[in-house]
C-alpha cells in the first residue's frame, strides 16, 4: 500500500457525506414545499431543476419531436397542431369543447389521430395526457405561459411568436400542418376544402370574394401549409419581420408581408380561405350544411370565448338532430355572438382579433 492510500478514504468518506446531505436537503426542500402548498407546481419544479424548462433545439428534443410527429401524421406527413397553456387546460374549459367538437363533427372523429396538442408550460402538459394521446411539451427558457395571455400584451406577444418558431421547425423536419387555435370548433372534415396547388392557406377575418385577393384580412389561427422549401422561407422571413415591426401580432406583421417582394420571388402560393366553410365571429359561416370550422375571434377574454363557443356546440347538436329534408332549408343559423363584442372589428382599419 503507498503512503498516500490512509488519505483517500477519508476523503472519498467526506464526498459521499456531503453528497448524501445535498440529496437529504433536497428531499426536505420538496417535503416543506408540498406541505405547505399542497401541491407541486410546475414553477417550483422548475427552481430546482432549472434546465427542465429550457427551451433547446437540440438532438434530443428534435428526435423527440420527431417521433410525435411521426405517430400522429398521415401517410403523407401532415398533422394538426394547436397549443395550449394552462388558463385554457382546466376540466371544463376550452380545450375540453375543441376535443369535443371533433367528436360531434361530421367525419372529424378520425382526425383526433392525427391531432397534437402543443403545451406551453407543464401543468398544460399534465392535462393534455389525461385526455389526449399525442401531446408535445413545448418549453421556453425564462418565459412562464401558463397564464391567460390578454390581446396583444407583451405576454400575447411572446406566444404568438414562439408559435411561429416552432411551426416552422415542424416544416423543416417535412411535416405539412393545419394549425388551429383551440378556440376553435372543428364540424366537418376541412380537408376536400383546402386547394391542392397552394403551399400556405388561411383563414379569414375577412373575405373579399376570391381565394387570390391579397386584400384578404388572414386570420393566423388557422392555416394549412405544405412542408417545402419556399414555406420553410417564408416562415423564417415571417419570424424575422418581427423585428422589423416591433410590438405587432403575428397576424398583423403577415397582413404587411403578403404584399412584399420577397413573397413572389420565392414562389409562395398563397390561398385564403372562404368565410362560407371556415368562418368565425367576424365573419360566420352562415351554412351549416357546409360549415368545416367555427372560429370565436373578434373576441377577447377566456370567459367570453367560453359562453359563446357552448352556444356554438348547442347549435350545432340541434342542426345534426334535424332530419334532412329540414337540414337542407337551413332553418338553423348561429346565436351567436351572444357575450363577444364585434363593434370594434367592423372598421376597415382595425385589426384582426384573437
Amino acid at each position: 500500500m503507498s503512503p498516500e492510500t490512509p488519505m483517500k478514504i477519508p476523503r472519498a468518506a467526506l464526498i459521499f457525506t456531503a453528497v448524501s446531505l445535498s440529496v437529504f436537503l433536497l428531499y426536505a426542500g420538496i417535503n416543506s414545499f408540498r406541505s405547505s402548498s399542497g401541491s407541486f407546481s410546475s414553477s417550483s419544479f422548475a427552481n430546482i431543476f432549472p434546465s427542465y424548462f429550457n427551451y433547446t433545439t437540440g438532438p434530443d428534443s428534435t428526435l423527440e419531436l420527431e417521433e410525435i410527429l411521426k405517430n400522429a401524421s398521415t401517410v403523407n406527413k401532415t398533422v394538426i397542431l394547436t397549443t395550449l397553456n394552462d388558463a385554457w387546460a382546466s376540466p371544463g374549459s376550452i380545450v375540453d369543447l375543441f376535443l369535443e367538437s371533433f367528436k360531434l363533427g361530421d367525419g372529424t372523429h378520425k382526425l383526433l389521430d392525427h391531432l397534437v396538442i402543443v403545451a406551453l408550460d407543464q401543468r398544460a402538459y399534465t392535462r393534455c395526457r389525461t385526455v389526449h394521446k399525442h401531446c408535445y411539451a413545448l418549453v421556453t427558457n425564462g418565459v412562464d405561459f401558463h397564464q391567460e395571455a390578454y390581446f396583444m400584451t407583451p405576454h400575447y406577444l411572446k406566444m404568438m411568436w414562439r408559435r411561429i418558431h416552432f411551426l416552422r421547425t415542424v416544416l423543416e423536419l417535412g411535416y405539412s400542418f393545419v394549425f388551429t387555435d383551440a378556440d376553435i370548433m372543428w364540424f366537418r372534415d376541412p380537408f376536400p376544402r383546402f386547394f391542392p396547388d397552394a403551399d400556405f392557406q388561411i383563414a379569414c377575418d375577412n373575405f373579399l370574394g376570391r381565394s387570390d385577393d391579397m386584400n384578404n384580412r388572414p386570420n393566423g389561427g388557422f392555416n394549412y401549409v405544405k412542408s417545402n422549401n419556399r414555406t420553410v422561407a417564408f416562415y423564417k422571413f415571417w419570424y424575422s419581420s418581427r423585428e422589423t415591426y416591433p410590438e405587432n401580432h403575428d397576424q398583423d406583421v403577415l397582413n404587411k408581408i403578403k404584399f412584399d417582394p420577397f413573397i413572389s420571388n420565392i414562389g409562395l402560393r398563397i390561398r385564403f380561405l372562404d368565410t362560407a366553410y371556415f368562418g368565425g365571429l367576424c365573419e360566420p359561416s352562415r351554412d351549416l350544411n357546409v360549415v368545416c370550422t367555427m372560429h370565436v375571434n373578434c373576441c377577447t377574454g377566456m370567459d367570453r370565448k367560453l359562453i359563446d363557443l357552448r352556444i356554438m356546440l348547442q347549435d350545432w347538436r340541434a342542426f345534426t338532430l334535424l332530419p334532412p329534408d329540414l337540414k337542407n332549408q337551413s332553418i338553423i343559423s348561429w346565436r351567436v355572438p351572444r357575450n363577444c363584442s364585434l363593434k370594434s372589428v367592423h372598421h376597415a382599419d382595425s385589426p384582426g382579433k384573437d
